[in-house]
């Protein structure tokens, strides 16, 4: 599941990717048709992996086949307003710098909580930033991350395997900062992020995590979008390395999946996902929220926020 979002709130040209919807600045590409392609073999039984993810991360080398950009037009990023542009070593070993945009906040003796967000689609824009405003008027730091190749920036797509390495890198960031709080670093994303927010948190432990309308079956994804296939399609791993859903007992924070009453429904994945993450005793619920892939993300917003309140 994704959206395409353009890079600013207004003014946006429309393409395949990108139609203008809702006062947000969001997309409803996700709605689109799938571009013709081949046709992925998805197995019949999503793979079950014993072996933990953040371990797994450590053996494995993805093979990129195609060097690309991240498949979506964007713009350079400015300063969005209420906010500050901050750059931040890009993962896994700070070979790339990469843009953030961070709230305006005064670090104080008493620590602040922080969320770091991760943004749908595969670029990033004013329209994204003022759905993070809850956040800060709630008291907490908020961290917008772009990832490698968005926005003219360096680094090649990978389709969310990297971007797992940008997006920790991000994390780590974050909690260096003044004045956040070590202890209480929130993770939620929507479409694309809520796909990178759940492997994110099956490598490192945020105090609770709030994927919206995230994706768990890389095959699915893939298959629906086969023009940013840019990995070797015949080594099985590299789709069940991109799947969260092989690695449920790897979750590491309580974790609340939201999405919309009127997204396309993958009820079999989500509902695997939370019986393997239970298995190994971790906290996973899920909630529909009323509306469409992106239209749901302001009440997830707020949902998140009641979500990360039950947790200090």
């Amino acid at each position: 599941m994704k959206d395409r979002s353009p890079p600013s709130a207004m003014g946006s040209s429309l393409s395949r990717r990108s139609i203008l919807a809702g006062a947000a600045g969001l997309t409803a590409a996700a709605c689109l048709p799938r571009i013709a392609g081949a046709s992925l073999v998805m197995p019949d039984v999503m793979p079950f992996e014993h072996d933990d993810y953040a371990h797994a991360r450590k053996r494995f080398h993805t093979h990129l086949v195609k060097k690309i950009s991240a498949p979506e037009k964007s713009s350079p990023l400015g300063t969005p307003e209420g906010g500050r542009r901050v750059t931040y070593p890009g993962g896994p070993n700070g070979s790339i710098e990469l843009v953030a945009w961070l709230s305006d906040y005064t670090p104080a003796t008493k620590l602040k909580p922080a969320v770091l967000f991760l943004h749908g689609g595969n670029a990033t824009g004013e329209g994204h930033w003022a759905l993070m405003r809850p956040y800060w008027e709630a008291g907490y730091v908020v961290l917008l991350p772009t990832f490698r190749g968005e926005n003219g920036q360096q680094g090649n797509y990978s389709g969310f395997y990297d971007e797992t390495s940008d997006a920790l890198a991000a994390a780590t960031y974050l909690e260096n900062l003044p004045g956040v709080d070590k202890d209480r670093i929130y993770l939620a994303g929507h479409s694309n992020g809520g796909t990178l927010s759940l492997l994110a948190s099956m490598v490192r432990q945020f105090r609770a995590s709030v994927p919206i309308s995230a994706g768990v079956n890389s095959w699915r994804y893939f298959n629906r979008y086969s023009d940013e296939l840019c990995f070797d399609e015949s080594n099985p791993q590299e789709f069940i390395m991109r799947s969260s859903v092989c690695f449920g007992p790897s979750l590491k924070c309580p974790t609340l999946l939201l999405r919309g009453t009127e997204e396309r429904p993958f009820d079999a994945d989500h509902k695997l996902l939370m019986e393997r993450a239970r298995s190994a005793g971790m906290r996973i619920d899920n909630m529909l929220l009323q509306g469409t892939h992106n239209g749901v993300v302001p009440g997830a917003v707020a949902e998140s926020i009641r979500f990360f309140s039950q947790f200090g």
